[in-house]
């Protein structure tokens, strides 16, 4: 295949400040130590931090035809991105947020939805976005044209060429489950954050989640924990979690995210699933290290050496 990982769906441009403690009054300045740009979002970040970590990857998204769309192509090629499957939304907006870091790691942001639910993959174009090893739909949810119906071909047809398939979504209600279930049926692995589950089944226990994404087709749960780590759960049975790291945080944007580009490297690198998850779970806990999504992140060597030498979390 021409290419290791297929990174297709939310980019977004991010200026993040820290520390953040509050908006002051009236027309008031507050003092931050830094400033910072990253390109973020679940496809985003994760096709850098993958990049970052040796695979040749394939950017596929929306930008605008604005300043920031101009910046978000420069810096993908930057960290050697193919940004040939990127499109430039004539008189679009790119998709952008501002994030207000705390001290604590915790991000509340302000975001423009743009150009992310304007892009489409024309029939013509599948074969050529899913010529990867690892095809991941980052961003189900916020992908209005793709999530009608295209994002559930594409998968197929990803899943027809041996591609192993990731999914991430961006979920704030059960509203968002019928584009979820669409892609579910060709979805290896599905990988929300144990609040998107929630919200997308307004259940709390992680196994009957599981159980509920399985009826739909997905082959295997990964929930996201924050500070809890991970549970892996596959439709054989197999279920396990591995924990947090013990980390300094700095900000926990894009860690979700980074632990998608993560997985990427370890089922491109044929690691067994207690070990695939670990390595997923080191890449997001560096993630968090820095200001910014996958600003921790410095390499495979790197992030293995982390996995393999700092402590979980108690």
């Amino acid at each position: 295949m021409t290419y290791d990982y297929a990174s297709i769906g939310f980019y977004t441009f991010d200026c993040l400040g820290w520390p953040f403690e509050g908006i002051p009054d009236g027309g008031g300045t507050a003092f931050l130590d830094e400033l910072t740009l990253a390109v973020s979002g679940a496809a985003g970040t994760a096709a850098i931090a993958a990049a970052k970590m040796g695979l040749s990857c394939l950017a596929v998204g929306g930008v605008g035809d604005d300043l920031m769309g101009h910046w978000v192509l420069q810096r993908l090629h930057d960290f050697g991105v193919d940004i040939s499957g990127m499109q430039q939304i004539a008189g679009g907006r790119t998709s952008s947020s501002i994030v207000t870091t705390r001290r604590d790691g915790s991000r509340p942001a302000l975001h423009m939805k743009g150009a992310t639910a304007d892009f489409f993959v024309d029939d013509a174009l599948l074969d050529t976005v899913c010529d990867a090893r690892v095809v991941h739909l980052g961003g189900v949810g916020l992908m209005d044209r793709m999530d009608a119906h295209q994002n559930a071909r594409l998968l197929e047809r990803a899943k027809r060429g041996g591609a192993v398939t990731t999914v991430d979504v961006f979920a704030g209600s059960p509203a968002d489950l019928p584009a979820v279930a669409r892609v579910l049926p060709s979805t290896d692995y599905f990988m929300p954050s144990v609040e998107e589950a929630m919200a997308l089944t307004g259940g709390t226990d992680l196994s009957e989640m599981a159980r509920q994404f399985f009826d739909l087709g997905a082959r295997c749960c990964i929930f996201t924990l924050g500070a809890d780590g991970a549970s892996y759960h596959h439709v054989d049975g197999t279920r396990f979690r591995v924990p947090a790291f013990d980390v300094p945080v700095k900000c926990t944007c894009g860690c979700g995210d980074a632990f998608n580009a993560g997985m990427a490297v370890a089922l491109c690198r044929g690691m067994a699933p207690d070990i695939a998850v670990r390595f997923a779970q080191a890449t997001s806990a560096l993630n968090a290290t820095g200001l910014g999504s996958q600003a921790g992140v410095q390499s495979f060597d790197h992030t293995w050496a982390f996995m393999n030498t700092v402590p979980a979390r108690p």
